[in-house]
């Protein structure tokens, strides 16, 4: 039996309407032989784990350039949580400065990844931090 292969959705939190980060890393990892789910525009926390349960994907990436970083993505992972989904990796990526990072790393945030991170450097980083989870 062949193993499944990795379930990755990428989500855009928040009021955030620039989306095409978040369309190149999608397009990567397709290409790099990952499941992937795009939730679009202004999602809200809750519709991102919505969707990350009833897809079950083995990980969350949220990409955010609006500066809400601090607020969206610990909701996401408290969200998890509360719905026993904080099985669920979830790492972002976008505008974010690096005196933020120790504070969402803390909330629950697997990596952050900045402007001029490769999608390269990203997958590496996806293949080997992400279990797929049971089938």
């Amino acid at each position: 039996m062949t193993e499944r292969r990795l379930r990755v959705l990428v989500g855009k939190p928040g009021l955030d309407g620039h989306d095409r980060g978040a369309k190149i890393i999608a397009r990567a990892f397709r290409d790099a032989g990952f499941e992937v789910i795009y939730t679009g525009l202004h999602q809200t926390s809750e519709q991102i784990v919505a969707a990350a349960i009833q897809e079950d994907v083995d990980c969350i990436g949220l990409s955010i350039l609006s500066g809400a970083h601090n607020t969206l993505l610990p909701s996401v992972c408290a969200l998890l949580k509360e719905k026993g989904a904080s099985d669920i990796t979830v790492f972002a990526g976008g505008v974010i400065p690096d005196d933020d990072i120790p504070g969402l790393k803390a909330a629950g945030i697997g990596e952050v990844f900045t402007p001029g991170t490769s999608t390269e450097a990203i997958v590496e980083w996806v293949r080997k931090t992400i279990v797929p989870r049971a089938a």
